[in-house]
């Protein structure tokens, strides 16, 4: 039962009380409908009002849970990411490395067929 459903009842049965029963007391010691209409209507708010403040807490914990979730996965993506880039920036590194080595060889040979000055 959701406490809008806890609301609307008590609000019924305050109104079917009243017209029924009328609002005079017929014993002082005793409560009078509308008196207990009341209580029940005070009863039925504050149930509502406390499985409300629940269901906002429940809430609020779902959304840390999932905030702290996501937040993991973020970190875990970017650590990949920087693994990724730091692999890619070896193997360009090597690559530019075997470039000039390629280099140097191709002066030599230049060096070595050109004729003597």
């Amino acid at each position: 039962m959701t406490a809008m459903t806890t609301v609307r009842g008590a609000a019924a049965a305050l109104m079917v009380l009243a017209l029924l029963g009328g609002c005079q007391k017929k014993d002082d010691s005793v409560a009078g409908p509308a008196e207990t209409a009341g209580r029940k209507l005070d009863q039925a708010t504050d149930k509502a009002g406390r499985e409300l403040t629940e269901a906002a807490k429940q809430a609020n914990q779902q959304i840390t849970d999932a905030a702290k979730e996501t937040s993991q996965q973020i970190n875990k993506a970017t650590d990949a990411a920087g693994d990724k880039l730091n692999q890619a920036t070896e193997e360009a590194g090597k690559k530019l490395e075997q470039a000039g080595t390629k280099m140097q060889e191709k002066a030599r040979e230049r060096e070595a067929s050109s004729p003597a000055k």
